[in-house]
């Protein structure tokens, strides 16, 4: 039962949606300008609405049962949160500086803001409950990340351009977060009780929307780096170095979170919570976050590439140890966990 859930959840992240990611990238290369600056998709609107109607449906699906329910463990918490925005960014200065000048400035961006964007909502706690871990502390980490990224990745972004000699208006870009990513997402958790039993309901067409509307972000920010020629010049090499950073980044953020979940004697549960909780960036808002972040920015294609590097790779790599683990004997005894994960896997 617990494969057969793993293996749906992959198949639904990995099929449609990566295809979709390559025919949005293609699309672009064909047919840059109508997403492009001043084409008739008008990007700049189109940017912020679809911004927002992807956090307003997160937070009409988001269970807020769940989330109260996870609160309490904030050893794990802080682990967690280390994870994402303490250790990751760290390693992505330290590969950073290893790599030098061996890639283009829009990727060495990109892999820096891979590291600094928040966890998975949707497949770390779907991958945590197919596990058997704790769902309710997934749930609640995977938020907190999100909420904690409007300010933290933005911050981040800007010390890394303030030591390379550019600039980020980190007021101005908070301020874009707050207005297109947190109160869409308070909007869609107060309009819960009226509208989460529709969506409930309507649970396929629901993450057909959202991600169709990540897939239309990503054509229009690579339409723009398309239309002023930001990938010319750059080769295999670029494409490949860029998957084994990601590779590498992967495999030490797995490697630490397990080893200090050791050491603190976290329970198995939790370890797995921590685990993928703490080793996986969203592509699903670090899209739109990249929009509002680098605005007309022509590299915003390359900043993009190593997420979307690092997206089906984490899905792979965390659903062989989802299977793994869910195959251990000792069962776990939380009957809520169950129905907050039936709630977020088909997010």
């Amino acid at each position: 039962m617990q494969i057969r859930r793993i293996r749906s959840v992959l198949r639904q992240r990995l099929d449609w949606f990566l295809v979709g990611m390559g025919a949005a990238v293609g699309l672009a290369w064909l047919f840059p300008e109508p997403g492009a600056d001043g084409g008739w998709m008008h990007p700049d609107l189109l940017t912020k609405a679809g911004v927002a109607l992807v956090f307003f449906l997160h937070g009409v699906a988001l269970p807020f049962a769940a989330l109260k329910a996870g609160t309490l463990r904030w050893p794990l918490h802080l682990t967690v949160q280390s994870c994402t925005y303490l250790l990751f960014p760290l390693l992505g200065i330290a590969m950073l500086a290893v790599i030098g000048d061996r890639l283009p400035t829009g990727l060495r961006l990109g892999i820096f803001y891979l590291c600094v964007l928040p966890s998975t909502v949707s497949s770390s706690v779907a991958l945590t409950a197919a596990a058997r871990g704790n769902v309710p502390a997934a749930v609640f980490n995977a938020t907190l990340s999100a909420l904690l990224g409007v300010l933290l990745t933005p911050l981040w972004i800007s010390g890394y351009l303030g030591a390379s000699g550019a600039s980020l208006p980190v007021g101005e870009v908070v301020l874009d977060l707050v207005q297109w990513l947190v109160v869409p997402l308070a909007a869609g958790q107060i309009s819960r009780p009226w509208l989460g039993a529709w969506i409930g309901r309507h649970k396929p067409l629901v993450h057909a929307i959202d991600r169709g509307t990540v897939l239309l972000l990503v054509y229009t920010s690579f339409c723009e780096s398309v239309q002023r020629g930001v990938w010319t010049g750059h080769g295999w090499g670029a494409l490949i170095g860029t998957g084994i950073g990601c590779a590498v980044l992967l495999a030490v953020a797995l490697g630490v979170t397990s080893t200090v979940c050791r050491a603190l004697r976290f329970s198995e549960e939790d370890r797995i919570a921590a685990v993928f909780c703490g080793s996986k960036k969203t592509l699903a808002s670090g899209v739109p976050m990249a929009a509002l972040i680098f605005g007309s920015n022509p590299d915003v294609g390359l900043i993009l590439l190593p997420i979307m590097i690092y997206h089906p790779l984490q899905l792979v790599v965390c659903g062989v140890l989802a299977g793994r683990w869910a195959r251990r004997a000792a069962p776990i005894e939380s009957a809520p966990s169950t129905l907050v994960a039936g709630k977020s896997i088909s997010k």
